[in-house]
């Protein structure tokens, strides 16, 4: 899946293949161990930023059904997620398969990114896997405010266990399209990554009450009939290669200071 020439949905092999990488420990190197959440890395190119991130998080009290509504509830993730800063869906190909832009905030002083990418889904037995993989749109051309990073292969790969009880991995090989400072891979490991796996276990928790008050039946993740994107071809759509993308350095920034949240702006209070 990692080298396309052409855009193509994903089949079940494909799916199986991520699965399989999300479960296999070869070639990882384990960066953090603790409550729960663990989070491994693999360099690729030693000169560049490029790496593969791999987290993996036991969610107690959560079954694998919420956990997977609520990586696909857009509107939600809007709610929860404090690193988006924007994100849309932009058209169905399939009943799984879409695709969609989201931009997120960068640890200062670094560039924010953003990235459209073809997003593919299927239940598997007691497991879930979402994967996405980046492409061009021609109405969405890279933006003079944002670095277009290139999703290679990013995806989640939920596990049941039993009826209130999941794991949760995130499996991520991403060009940031730059020459990153090291400080931002080791913060990504040790830092961001898992602070991210705890705000979205927390999401998932408060996740039943706000459904309720927000459209509780409307999943056009499991309802394809529900879906009010209109169609797209295969042919609007190629892939996102990233040597065609401008190359950022930002290798010698050095971190930059966290602005102090302001009393009450928990991100945890979903309403």
């Amino acid at each position: 899946m990692s080298s396309r020439d052409s855009v193509q949905i994903p089949d079940d092999r494909d799916f199986d293949q991520f699965r399989t990488e999300c479960n296999s420990e070869a070639g990882w190197h384990l960066t953090y161990h603790r409550s729960g959440i663990a989070v491994w890395i693999q360099m690729l190119e030693a000169e560049k930023s490029l790496q593969k991130i791999k987290c993996r998080m036991d969610c107690k009290d959560i079954s694998a059904e919420i956990l997977y509504d609520v990586l696909h509830d857009i509107e939600y993730r809007k709610k929860w997620d404090t690193n988006v800063i924007e994100t849309f869906d932009i058209g169905k190909l399939t009943v799984n398969a879409d695709v969609g832009y989201y931009a997120w905030k960068c640890p200062k002083p670094l560039k924010n990114r953003d990235v459209i990418t073809l997003r593919s889904w299927l239940p598997m037995d007691s497991d879930y896997i979402i994967m996405n993989y980046s492409v061009k749109h021609p109405k969405y051309p890279p933006r003079k405010d944002m670095v277009r990073a290139v999703s290679i292969q990013t995806g989640y790969l939920i596990q049941g266990k039993g009826a209130k009880n999941c794991s949760l991995t995130y499996l991520a090989q991403v060009d940031p399209k730059g020459s990153l400072p090291k400080w931002v891979v080791n913060k990504s490991s040790q830092f961001l990554a898992p602070k991210a796996m705890k705000k979205m276990y927390k999401a998932c928790l408060k996740y039943p009450d706000w459904k309720q008050k927000h459209g509780p039946h409307f999943k056009p993740w499991l309802y394809p009939e529900q879906n009010p994107l209109a169609s797209l071809a295969l042919s609007d759509l190629s892939i996102q290669h990233a040597d065609s993308l401008e190359n950022i350095d930002e290798s010698s920034l050095a971190e930059g200071k966290e602005e102090p949240r302001a009393e009450g702006s928990d991100e945890d209070s979903v309403n």
